[in-house]
Protein backbone atom coordinates (compact mmCIF):
# COMPACT_ATOMS: atom_id res chain seq x y z
CA UNK A 1 0.00 0.00 0.00
CA UNK A 2 1.04 3.60 -0.58
CA UNK A 3 -0.53 4.67 2.72
CA UNK A 4 1.35 5.37 5.95
CA UNK A 5 0.14 6.11 9.48
CA UNK A 6 2.32 8.44 11.51
CA UNK A 7 1.50 8.10 15.20
CA UNK A 8 3.02 9.08 18.53
CA UNK A 9 2.64 8.08 22.15
CA UNK A 10 4.23 9.39 25.37
CA UNK A 11 7.82 8.30 25.88
CA UNK A 12 7.46 7.03 29.43
CA UNK A 13 8.10 3.42 30.41
CA UNK A 14 4.45 2.36 30.22
CA UNK A 15 3.99 3.64 26.70
CA UNK A 16 7.34 2.39 25.44
CA UNK A 17 6.13 -1.04 26.52
CA UNK A 18 2.84 -0.36 24.72
CA UNK A 19 4.74 0.44 21.55
CA UNK A 20 6.66 -2.80 21.90
CA UNK A 21 3.38 -4.71 22.28
CA UNK A 22 2.03 -2.99 19.19
CA UNK A 23 5.14 -3.97 17.20
CA UNK A 24 4.84 -7.57 18.35
CA UNK A 25 1.14 -7.89 17.49
CA UNK A 26 1.31 -6.13 14.13
CA UNK A 27 4.39 -8.07 13.06
CA UNK A 28 2.91 -11.42 14.13
CA UNK A 29 -0.31 -10.77 12.22
CA UNK A 30 1.47 -9.05 9.30
CA UNK A 31 -0.72 -6.00 9.76
CA UNK A 32 1.90 -3.32 9.24
CA UNK A 33 5.59 -2.63 8.85
CA UNK A 34 6.71 -0.26 11.59
CA UNK A 35 9.74 2.03 11.74
CA UNK A 36 10.85 4.64 14.24
CA UNK A 37 10.23 8.19 13.02
CA UNK A 38 12.81 10.51 14.52
CA UNK A 39 11.71 14.07 15.25
CA UNK A 40 14.21 16.55 16.74
CA UNK A 41 13.59 18.74 19.77
CA UNK A 42 12.28 22.20 18.91
CA UNK A 43 11.98 25.42 20.85
CA UNK A 44 8.46 24.96 22.14
CA UNK A 45 7.50 28.51 23.08
CA UNK A 46 4.14 29.01 24.77
CA UNK A 47 1.21 26.61 24.63
CA UNK A 48 -0.88 29.40 23.12
CA UNK A 49 1.55 29.70 20.24
CA UNK A 50 1.41 25.92 19.76
CA UNK A 51 -2.37 26.02 19.47
CA UNK A 52 -2.04 28.66 16.74
CA UNK A 53 0.67 26.64 14.98
CA UNK A 54 -1.50 23.52 15.11
CA UNK A 55 -4.17 25.26 13.04
CA UNK A 56 -1.63 26.81 10.67
CA UNK A 57 0.17 23.49 10.13
CA UNK A 58 -3.12 21.80 9.30
CA UNK A 59 -3.74 24.28 6.51
CA UNK A 60 -0.12 24.10 5.34
CA UNK A 61 -0.29 20.31 5.27
CA UNK A 62 -3.34 20.39 2.99
CA UNK A 63 -1.73 23.04 0.76
CA UNK A 64 1.52 21.04 0.43
CA UNK A 65 -0.32 17.85 -0.44
CA UNK A 66 -2.39 19.67 -3.06
CA UNK A 67 0.77 21.23 -4.51
CA UNK A 68 2.69 17.97 -4.91
CA UNK A 69 -0.35 16.29 -6.45
CA UNK A 70 -0.61 19.11 -8.99
CA UNK A 71 3.10 18.79 -9.72
CA UNK A 72 2.79 15.03 -10.13
CA UNK A 73 -0.06 15.55 -12.59
CA UNK A 74 2.05 18.10 -14.47
CA UNK A 75 4.76 15.45 -14.86
CA UNK A 76 2.10 13.14 -16.32
CA UNK A 77 1.03 15.86 -18.76
CA UNK A 78 4.59 16.63 -19.85
CA UNK A 79 5.49 12.95 -20.24
CA UNK A 80 2.43 12.16 -22.32
CA UNK A 81 4.41 9.79 -24.54
CA UNK A 82 6.10 8.04 -21.59
CA UNK A 83 3.37 7.61 -18.97
CA UNK A 84 4.87 4.34 -17.76
CA UNK A 85 7.99 6.20 -16.62
CA UNK A 86 6.24 8.89 -14.59
CA UNK A 87 6.72 7.24 -11.21
CA UNK A 88 10.47 6.93 -11.65
CA UNK A 89 10.63 10.70 -12.09
CA UNK A 90 8.74 11.39 -8.85
CA UNK A 91 11.63 11.15 -6.41
CA UNK A 92 12.68 12.87 -3.19
CA UNK A 93 16.40 13.47 -2.72
CA UNK A 94 17.05 10.98 -5.49
CA UNK A 95 15.18 8.05 -3.90
CA UNK A 96 11.65 6.74 -4.27
CA UNK A 97 9.03 8.31 -2.02
CA UNK A 98 8.50 5.25 0.17
CA UNK A 99 12.21 4.99 0.92
CA UNK A 100 12.40 8.68 1.76
CA UNK A 101 9.48 8.48 4.19
CA UNK A 102 10.65 5.30 5.90
CA UNK A 103 14.20 6.65 6.28
CA UNK A 104 13.22 10.22 7.11
CA UNK A 105 15.84 12.44 8.72
CA UNK A 106 15.23 16.05 9.66
CA UNK A 107 17.18 18.46 7.42
CA UNK A 108 19.02 20.61 9.96
CA UNK A 109 20.68 22.75 7.28
CA UNK A 110 17.43 23.72 5.58
CA UNK A 111 15.26 23.96 8.69
CA UNK A 112 17.49 24.73 11.71
CA UNK A 113 15.91 23.55 14.95
CA UNK A 114 17.67 26.31 16.90
CA UNK A 115 15.20 28.77 15.43
CA UNK A 116 11.83 29.31 17.12
CA UNK A 117 9.24 26.81 15.93
CA UNK A 118 7.18 29.55 14.31
CA UNK A 119 10.20 30.57 12.21
CA UNK A 120 10.70 27.00 11.00
CA UNK A 121 7.05 26.82 9.95
CA UNK A 122 7.35 30.20 8.22
CA UNK A 123 10.41 29.01 6.26
CA UNK A 124 8.54 25.94 5.01
CA UNK A 125 5.46 28.00 4.11
CA UNK A 126 7.46 30.55 2.09
CA UNK A 127 9.32 27.81 0.24
CA UNK A 128 6.06 26.09 -0.78
CA UNK A 129 4.44 29.41 -1.74
CA UNK A 130 7.34 30.22 -4.08
CA UNK A 131 7.15 26.78 -5.72
CA UNK A 132 3.40 27.21 -6.15
CA UNK A 133 3.86 30.62 -7.79
CA UNK A 134 6.51 29.27 -10.17
CA UNK A 135 4.37 26.23 -10.98
CA UNK A 136 1.40 28.41 -11.96
CA UNK A 137 3.60 30.55 -14.18
CA UNK A 138 5.26 27.61 -15.91
CA UNK A 139 1.98 25.72 -16.25
CA UNK A 140 0.35 28.75 -17.87
CA UNK A 141 3.18 28.96 -20.42
CA UNK A 142 2.96 25.21 -21.04
CA UNK A 143 -0.80 25.32 -21.57
CA UNK A 144 -0.49 28.29 -23.93
CA UNK A 145 2.00 26.39 -26.07
CA UNK A 146 -0.09 23.22 -25.87
CA UNK A 147 -3.19 25.08 -27.06
CA UNK A 148 -1.29 26.74 -29.87
CA UNK A 149 0.06 23.39 -31.03
CA UNK A 150 -3.37 21.78 -30.85
CA UNK A 151 -4.79 24.59 -32.98
CA UNK A 152 -1.86 24.23 -35.33
CA UNK A 153 -2.45 20.52 -35.73
CA UNK A 154 -6.14 21.06 -36.43
CA UNK A 155 -5.25 23.64 -39.09
CA UNK A 156 -2.59 21.42 -40.58
CA UNK A 157 -4.18 17.96 -40.69
CA UNK A 158 -7.72 18.67 -41.87
CA UNK A 159 -9.04 18.20 -45.38
CA UNK A 160 -8.68 20.66 -48.21
CA UNK A 161 -11.86 22.49 -47.15
CA UNK A 162 -10.54 23.40 -43.69
CA UNK A 163 -6.77 23.08 -43.48
CA UNK A 164 -4.33 25.92 -43.89
CA UNK A 165 -2.99 26.25 -47.39
CA UNK A 166 0.12 28.24 -46.58
CA UNK A 167 2.24 25.06 -46.52
CA UNK A 168 0.81 23.81 -49.83
CA UNK A 169 0.73 26.72 -52.25
CA UNK A 170 3.66 28.64 -53.67
CA UNK A 171 4.08 32.02 -55.29
CA UNK A 172 4.40 30.42 -58.71
CA UNK A 173 0.83 29.07 -58.46
CA UNK A 174 -0.69 32.56 -58.67
CA UNK A 175 -0.95 35.53 -60.97
CA UNK A 176 0.06 38.37 -58.68
CA UNK A 177 0.08 42.17 -58.90
CA UNK A 178 -2.34 42.24 -61.80
CA UNK A 179 -4.99 44.91 -62.03
CA UNK A 180 -7.32 42.69 -64.04
CA UNK A 181 -6.46 39.04 -63.40
CA UNK A 182 -6.77 36.91 -60.26
CA UNK A 183 -6.04 33.26 -59.45
CA UNK A 184 -8.64 31.28 -57.50
CA UNK A 185 -8.31 27.93 -55.75
CA UNK A 186 -11.06 25.41 -56.41
CA UNK A 187 -11.69 22.09 -54.65
CA UNK A 188 -12.90 19.45 -57.10
CA UNK A 189 -14.18 15.98 -56.08
CA UNK A 190 -11.98 13.20 -57.43
CA UNK A 191 -14.87 11.79 -59.40
CA UNK A 192 -15.28 15.14 -61.17
CA UNK A 193 -11.71 15.76 -62.36
CA UNK A 194 -12.64 15.04 -65.96
CA UNK A 195 -15.73 17.25 -65.79
CA UNK A 196 -13.65 20.10 -64.34
CA UNK A 197 -11.09 19.91 -67.12
CA UNK A 198 -13.85 19.98 -69.75
CA UNK A 199 -15.99 22.75 -68.26
CA UNK A 200 -13.95 25.19 -66.15
CA UNK A 201 -13.18 27.51 -69.08
CA UNK A 202 -16.89 27.86 -69.87
CA UNK A 203 -18.22 28.32 -66.34
CA UNK A 204 -18.02 32.07 -66.87
CA UNK A 205 -16.81 34.60 -69.35
CA UNK A 206 -13.23 35.80 -69.18
CA UNK A 207 -11.63 32.59 -67.80
CA UNK A 208 -8.04 32.24 -68.99
CA UNK A 209 -7.76 29.12 -71.17
CA UNK A 210 -5.50 26.29 -69.95
CA UNK A 211 -4.92 28.13 -66.64
CA UNK A 212 -5.86 25.25 -64.31
CA UNK A 213 -3.31 23.14 -62.45
CA UNK A 214 -3.65 20.48 -59.75
CA UNK A 215 -1.43 21.53 -56.84
CA UNK A 216 -2.57 19.16 -54.03
CA UNK A 217 -5.07 16.46 -53.26
CA UNK A 218 -6.40 14.41 -50.39
CA UNK A 219 -8.62 11.32 -50.24
CA UNK A 220 -11.73 13.28 -51.25
CA UNK A 221 -10.60 15.63 -53.96
CA UNK A 222 -8.03 17.93 -55.46
CA UNK A 223 -7.06 21.58 -55.18
CA UNK A 224 -6.93 23.25 -58.60
CA UNK A 225 -5.89 26.76 -59.61
CA UNK A 226 -7.78 28.76 -62.19
CA UNK A 227 -7.08 32.29 -63.46
CA UNK A 228 -9.80 34.68 -64.57
CA UNK A 229 -10.71 38.37 -64.74
CA UNK A 230 -11.55 39.97 -61.42
CA UNK A 231 -14.86 41.32 -62.73
CA UNK A 232 -16.32 37.81 -63.15
CA UNK A 233 -15.30 36.34 -59.76
CA UNK A 234 -18.84 36.29 -58.34
CA UNK A 235 -20.34 34.78 -61.47
CA UNK A 236 -17.64 32.10 -61.62
CA UNK A 237 -18.18 31.17 -57.95
CA UNK A 238 -21.92 30.77 -58.52
CA UNK A 239 -21.49 28.56 -61.58
CA UNK A 240 -18.75 26.52 -59.90
CA UNK A 241 -20.99 25.84 -56.91
CA UNK A 242 -23.80 24.69 -59.22
CA UNK A 243 -21.38 22.10 -60.60
CA UNK A 244 -20.25 21.03 -57.11
CA UNK A 245 -16.88 22.76 -57.43
CA UNK A 246 -16.05 24.71 -54.27
CA UNK A 247 -13.96 27.88 -54.46
CA UNK A 248 -11.69 28.25 -51.39
CA UNK A 249 -11.53 31.79 -50.07
CA UNK A 250 -7.80 32.24 -50.32
CA UNK A 251 -5.73 35.06 -51.73
CA UNK A 252 -1.99 34.82 -51.81
CA UNK A 253 -0.39 37.28 -49.39
CA UNK A 254 3.33 36.71 -49.16
CA UNK A 255 3.75 38.66 -45.92
CA UNK A 256 0.91 36.79 -44.21
CA UNK A 257 2.15 33.41 -45.39
CA UNK A 258 5.67 34.25 -44.25
CA UNK A 259 4.29 35.27 -40.84
CA UNK A 260 2.33 32.03 -40.52
CA UNK A 261 5.33 29.91 -41.51
CA UNK A 262 7.51 31.73 -39.00
CA UNK A 263 4.88 31.08 -36.36
CA UNK A 264 4.91 27.39 -37.29
CA UNK A 265 8.68 27.29 -37.00
CA UNK A 266 8.67 29.13 -33.67
CA UNK A 267 6.08 26.84 -32.10
CA UNK A 268 7.87 23.71 -33.25
CA UNK A 269 11.15 25.10 -31.97
CA UNK A 270 9.59 26.05 -28.61
CA UNK A 271 8.11 22.61 -28.30
CA UNK A 272 11.43 20.91 -28.97
CA UNK A 273 13.53 23.21 -26.82
CA UNK A 274 11.22 23.69 -23.85
CA UNK A 275 9.30 20.43 -23.63
CA UNK A 276 11.46 17.92 -25.42
CA UNK A 277 10.31 14.93 -23.41
CA UNK A 278 6.64 15.65 -24.01
CA UNK A 279 4.52 15.35 -27.06
CA UNK A 280 2.48 18.23 -25.65
CA UNK A 281 -0.81 17.69 -27.47
CA UNK A 282 0.65 15.35 -30.07
CA UNK A 283 1.44 11.66 -29.97
CA UNK A 284 4.52 10.36 -31.74
CA UNK A 285 3.77 9.88 -35.38
CA UNK A 286 1.35 12.77 -35.55
CA UNK A 287 2.29 15.23 -38.23
CA UNK A 288 2.20 18.98 -37.94
CA UNK A 289 2.49 20.55 -41.40
CA UNK A 290 2.89 17.11 -42.89
CA UNK A 291 -0.44 15.61 -43.85
CA UNK A 292 0.48 12.35 -45.55
CA UNK A 293 -2.90 12.37 -47.28
CA UNK A 294 -2.05 15.56 -49.13
CA UNK A 295 0.30 15.02 -52.01
CA UNK A 296 2.88 17.56 -53.04
CA UNK A 297 5.77 19.35 -51.36
CA UNK A 298 4.32 21.59 -48.63
CA UNK A 299 6.45 24.67 -48.20
CA UNK A 300 5.95 24.68 -44.45
CA UNK A 301 6.69 21.00 -43.96
CA UNK A 302 9.29 19.80 -41.43
CA UNK A 303 11.53 18.86 -44.32
CA UNK A 304 11.78 22.50 -45.35
CA UNK A 305 11.77 23.89 -41.82
CA UNK A 306 14.65 21.68 -40.78
CA UNK A 307 16.59 22.15 -44.02
CA UNK A 308 16.38 18.52 -45.09
CA UNK A 309 17.17 17.02 -41.69
CA UNK A 310 16.05 13.34 -41.60
CA UNK A 311 12.83 12.58 -39.67
CA UNK A 312 14.54 9.96 -37.50
CA UNK A 313 17.28 12.37 -36.49
CA UNK A 314 14.77 15.10 -35.59
CA UNK A 315 12.68 12.60 -33.60
CA UNK A 316 15.67 11.44 -31.56
CA UNK A 317 16.48 15.05 -30.68
CA UNK A 318 13.03 15.36 -29.09
CA UNK A 319 13.60 12.56 -26.61
CA UNK A 320 15.73 14.51 -24.16
CA UNK A 321 14.58 16.20 -21.00
CA UNK A 322 13.32 19.71 -21.49
CA UNK A 323 13.61 22.51 -18.92
CA UNK A 324 10.00 22.09 -17.72
CA UNK A 325 10.43 18.43 -16.81
CA UNK A 326 13.75 19.15 -15.11
CA UNK A 327 12.15 21.95 -13.10
CA UNK A 328 9.22 19.73 -12.11
CA UNK A 329 11.51 16.93 -10.93
CA UNK A 330 13.69 19.21 -8.82
CA UNK A 331 10.84 21.17 -7.28
CA UNK A 332 8.61 18.16 -6.76
CA UNK A 333 11.41 16.73 -4.66
CA UNK A 334 11.69 19.97 -2.70
CA UNK A 335 7.93 20.21 -2.14
CA UNK A 336 7.62 16.57 -1.11
CA UNK A 337 10.50 16.87 1.36
CA UNK A 338 8.87 19.98 2.82
CA UNK A 339 5.56 18.10 3.11
CA UNK A 340 7.07 15.29 5.17
CA UNK A 341 8.78 17.87 7.38
CA UNK A 342 5.35 19.42 7.91
CA UNK A 343 4.06 16.02 9.02
CA UNK A 344 6.92 15.82 11.52
CA UNK A 345 6.12 19.31 12.79
CA UNK A 346 2.46 18.40 13.19
CA UNK A 347 3.34 15.30 15.20
CA UNK A 348 5.61 17.36 17.44
CA UNK A 349 3.08 20.13 18.06
CA UNK A 350 0.13 17.78 18.61
CA UNK A 351 2.17 15.52 20.87
CA UNK A 352 3.18 18.44 23.09
CA UNK A 353 -0.40 19.70 23.20
CA UNK A 354 -1.75 16.22 23.91
CA UNK A 355 0.87 14.81 26.26
CA UNK A 356 2.16 18.03 27.84
CA UNK A 357 5.60 19.22 28.95
CA UNK A 358 8.40 18.37 29.25
CA UNK A 359 8.58 17.08 25.69
CA UNK A 360 8.71 13.29 25.82
CA UNK A 361 7.08 11.21 23.12
CA UNK A 362 7.95 8.52 20.60
CA UNK A 363 6.83 8.73 16.94
CA UNK A 364 6.36 5.61 14.84
CA UNK A 365 5.64 5.21 11.14
CA UNK A 366 3.30 2.35 10.24
CA UNK A 367 2.77 1.07 6.73
CA UNK A 368 -0.38 -1.10 6.55
CA UNK A 369 0.47 -4.22 4.58
CA UNK A 370 -2.93 -4.56 2.89
CA UNK A 371 -6.11 -2.58 2.70
CA UNK A 372 -8.21 -5.34 4.23
CA UNK A 373 -6.06 -5.22 7.40
CA UNK A 374 -6.56 -1.52 8.21
CA UNK A 375 -9.63 -2.09 10.37
CA UNK A 376 -7.85 -4.75 12.40
CA UNK A 377 -4.74 -2.53 12.68
CA UNK A 378 -6.87 0.31 14.03
CA UNK A 379 -8.40 -2.04 16.61
CA UNK A 380 -4.94 -3.12 17.76
CA UNK A 381 -3.80 0.50 18.16
CA UNK A 382 -6.93 1.46 20.06
CA UNK A 383 -6.52 -1.54 22.35
CA UNK A 384 -2.84 -0.89 23.06
CA UNK A 385 -3.25 2.86 23.68
CA UNK A 386 -6.76 2.87 25.15
CA UNK A 387 -5.38 4.03 28.49
CA UNK A 388 -4.31 7.35 26.94
CA UNK A 389 -7.88 8.47 26.29
CA UNK A 390 -10.79 6.19 27.17
CA UNK A 391 -13.35 8.53 25.58
CA UNK A 392 -11.47 8.69 22.28
CA UNK A 393 -11.02 4.92 22.25
CA UNK A 394 -14.73 4.41 22.82
CA UNK A 395 -15.65 6.93 20.15
CA UNK A 396 -13.88 4.93 17.46
CA UNK A 397 -16.33 2.12 18.18
CA UNK A 398 -19.37 4.39 18.69
CA UNK A 399 -19.43 7.42 16.38
CA UNK A 400 -22.29 8.91 18.37
CA UNK A 401 -19.95 9.69 21.28
CA UNK A 402 -18.97 13.36 21.29
CA UNK A 403 -15.58 14.52 22.57
CA UNK A 404 -16.08 17.80 24.44
CA UNK A 405 -13.92 20.72 23.31
CA UNK A 406 -12.72 19.10 20.06
CA UNK A 407 -13.51 20.42 16.59
CA UNK A 408 -12.22 17.24 14.93
CA UNK A 409 -14.66 14.58 13.81
CA UNK A 410 -14.53 11.36 15.82
CA UNK A 411 -13.12 9.60 12.75
CA UNK A 412 -9.99 11.80 12.92
CA UNK A 413 -9.35 11.59 16.65
CA UNK A 414 -7.77 8.62 18.42
CA UNK A 415 -6.20 7.99 21.85
CA UNK A 416 -2.80 8.56 20.23
CA UNK A 417 -1.61 11.31 17.88
CA UNK A 418 -2.30 10.21 14.33
CA UNK A 419 -1.62 11.61 10.86
CA UNK A 420 -2.05 9.91 7.51
CA UNK A 421 0.47 10.07 4.68
CA UNK A 422 -0.87 8.96 1.32
CA UNK A 423 1.71 8.48 -1.43
CA UNK A 424 -0.91 7.65 -4.05
CA UNK A 425 -0.38 11.02 -5.67
CA UNK A 426 -1.66 9.95 -9.08
CA UNK A 427 -4.74 8.05 -7.91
Amino acid sequence: MSEFWLISAPGDKENVQALERMNTVTAKSNLSRNTKFTIPDFKVGTLDSLVGLSDELGKLDAFAESLIKRMAQSVVDVMEDSEGKVQENLLANGVDLTSFVTHFEWDMAKYPTKQPLVSVVDTVAKQLAQIDTDLKSRTAAYNALKTALENLERRSTGNLFTRTLSDIVSKEDFVLDSEYLVTLLVIVPKTSYSQWQKTYESLSDMVVPRSTKLIAEDTEGGLFTVTLFRKVIDDFKTKAKENKFMVREFYYDEKEIKREREEMTRLLSDRKQQYQNSCVALKKGSSIYRDHKVKGAPLGSPARLAAGQPDRERESEGEGEGPLLRWLKVNFSEAFIAWIHIKALRVFVESVLRYGLPVNFQAVLLQPQRKSATKRLREVLNSVFRHLDEVAAASTLDVSVEIPGLQLSTQDYFPYVYFRIDLGLLD
